[in-house]
């Protein structure tokens, strides 16, 4: 009873429950237009395919993740702790961390952990935002609030994407070590793109994916949190196929 419960709640979830009504709705249409209807049918099944936990493990593949796993033991010194922003929500009525979103709070963490740990490394917050609200911003005053001192962190509120945080911060970084501190799907564009502006940098991911846990009555039910990592998995293959596409054109671009 208690699964049947967790599997009919599951479904009334909009992702799942709106998925249905299209496929039946398609299904209905197949009399008329056969073409149309089974294109939508198809392309609707894809969609709740790869948002169950079942298809997002193998999508995601989690194992190729853990390389990017940040261990203290292998590093007694770290001159630089870089962390790249990511999604915010400007409100002036909140407070800094709550203007954060989770992927930009879970990386601040990451390197408030770090700054914590080597006590005399420098904090880098990085990132652009939506008018005079910027990630590197909302970062530096979080750090603040909980801990770190202002003199060690430098922002970097130019850079709208990793390529303009890789240039803009490369001088800085050249010739230290360098930790750099992002989400786990995103790490390997990241790493790239710092080491083509001459920087050696030492992943330590966050935002790591893994639903292999999951109990069997949820690993066949479209969830939203599964399509998020799976779209950002997507954006990632975008991403490094656009650089390979602007290398080709001009060796130099990026």
């Amino acid at each position: 009873m208690f699964e049947l419960k967790k599997i009919l709640g599951a479904m009334l979830m909009p992702l799942p429950l709106f998925g249905l009504i299209c496929a039946l709705c398609f299904l209905i249409a197949l009399r008329n237009n056969k073409v149309a209807a089974f294109t939508g049918l198809l392309v609707t099944c894809a969609l709740m395919l790869i948002s169950t936990p079942f298809m997002g493990q193998k999508i995601v593949d989690p194992s190729t993740q853990l390389q990017y796993v940040f261990n203290s033991k292998n590093h007694s010194k770290i001159d630089k702790i870089v962390v790249l922003g990511c999604d915010l929500i400007p409100n002036p009525n909140l407070s800094a961390n709550s203007q954060l979103g989770n992927c930009a709070k879970s990386r601040l963490v990451e390197g408030i952990r770090l700054a914590y740990l080597y006590p005399h490394a420098q904090l880098i917050v990085s990132g652009g935002g939506y008018g005079k609200v910027t990630n590197s911003h909302l970062m530096q005053q979080t750090a603040i609030s909980l801990g770190v001192k202002a003199n060690r962190i430098k922002q970097n509120p130019a850079a709208m994407d990793t390529a303009d945080e890789a240039k803009f911060l490369a001088p800085a970084l050249v010739d230290f070590k360098v930790v750099l501190v992002t989400s786990s799907s995103h790490m390997r564009r990241a790493k790239d793109l710092f080491n083509a502006q001459g920087v050696d940098v030492i992943p330590a991911a966050t935002d790591f994916y893994d639903y292999s846990a999951w109990p069997v009555h949820k690993q066949y039910v479209p969830n939203v949190n599964v399509l998020l990592a799976v779209t950002r998995q997507w954006h990632e293959v975008i991403g490094r196929g656009w650089i390979a596409v602007r290398r080709w054109i001009d060796p130099e671009a990026l």
